[in-house]
């Protein structure tokens, strides 16, 4: 079992670049403890990522820690040159010595991507292409490709990333079905959502796996994302949680409200009490969090545990307080096999 962090950097409590750095040393404790990588989303023209280029924020990142993993879960592909991503990433690998790890997917919300010219409809196929050249770009001198949104001809490659042939994929799975080509391409994957549909992509996703003939022992993460809020008590816990989820969810919603749509896989319940209730929410002190946490990766068929500390209005202490409680109670766990793997 591992653990790892999701960040959305939303709209916090503090002016932005006080919000920068807070940040920043946030990610150096989750560093130091020992979380294993540290993910973050890509979103724009919204408060729900103050954050919007992953790369530019991720550099700053490489240098302010040693040891823990990095990447964006994930690049939105069709809002992104390839070329000029496939160089970002290459960049940053070696910036970081070796730490980053490549999240990809062709956008959750539709209002972004029209905002930046992209055509929703479109976006998938213009994902795949996307994902065709940066992975030659990656692990290629030389990118020669001909599609309908991409064409390039012998195009010379000089950087190459520090991991060979490319750093870790990870792909967000929705649904069920959308597990079979991540298994069959060796990605890890994460998925939000409620825990039954949860367990139905990690049982999808094992068994590519293994229709594929390979070892079980070799499965990549299986991961499942959830908002976490420890404190000394689970009732402090609870009013934390209920304090800071309007905020965050007013930043969640606001494209949406704008266009008086609603996500279409994502969606999230209005109060932080149903959030808990559904299991999208982990809520507790030292003596309860621990119990939950093992209880949910295991309904989920889960390998790896991502948590999301840092939300809505939470305060810098009071996530670093309530992370600081995980990592003493939950990151040992790391060292024990918590789920039955097949």
């Amino acid at each position: 079992m591992q653990f790892g962090i999701f960040d959305q950097n939303d709209r916090g409590p503090y002016p932005l670049s006080e919000q920068y750095e807070k940040r920043l040393a946030l990610i150096e404790f989750y560093d130091h403890v020992g979380f294993r990588t540290y993910h973050m989303s890509e979103h724009h023209a919204t408060p729900l990522s103050l954050t919007p280029s992953p790369s530019v924020f991720l550099a700053a990142v490489t240098q302010r820690t040693r040891r823990i993993r990095l990447g964006a879960l994930v690049y939105v592909l069709p809002m992104h040159h390839p070329l000029r991503l496939a160089e970002e990433i290459c960049m940053l690998d070696h910036l970081s010595a070796g730490r980053i790890e490549i999240g990809i997917g062709r956008g959750a919300s539709p209002h972004e991507l029209d905002y930046f010219g992209v055509d929703a409809d479109s976006a998938q196929s213009k994902y795949v292409e996307a994902y065709d050249v940066v992975l030659q770009a990656l692990t290629k001198d030389e990118v020669n490709y001909a599609g309908k949104h991409y064409t390039f001809a012998k195009v010379p490659v000089d950087l190459k990333p520090a991991q060979l042939p490319h750093p870790p994929l990870w792909y967000a799975v929705p649904v069920p079905e959308g597990a079979a080509w991540p298994a069959q391409n060796r990605i890890n994957i994460v998925c939000g959502g409620p825990i039954p549909r949860a367990r139905e992509i990690a049982d999808r996703y094992r068994a590519e796996w293994m229709a594929a003939g390979r070892a079980p022992e070799q499965l990549p993460l299986v991961g499942i994302n959830r908002f976490v809020v420890c404190a000394d008590t689970d009732r402090e816990a609870m009013d934390l949680g209920r304090r800071a989820w309007p905020h965050f969810y007013r930043s969640f919603m606001k494209l949406w409200n704008i266009h008086g749509t609603q996500p279409r896989y994502a969606r999230i319940p209005d109060d932080f009490e149903t959030v808990v209730k559904n299991g999208g929410g982990v809520v507790g002190s030292p003596g309860s969090i621990c119990e939950q946490v093992s209880r949910i990766a295991g309904e989920a068929g889960a390998n790896y545990f991502v948590s999301q500390f840092s939300f809505g209005d939470l305060t810098h202490e009071e996530v670093l307080h309530s992370a600081g409680i995980f990592a003493r109670e939950v990151l040992p766990l790391a060292h024990e096999r918590m789920v039955r793997t097949v």
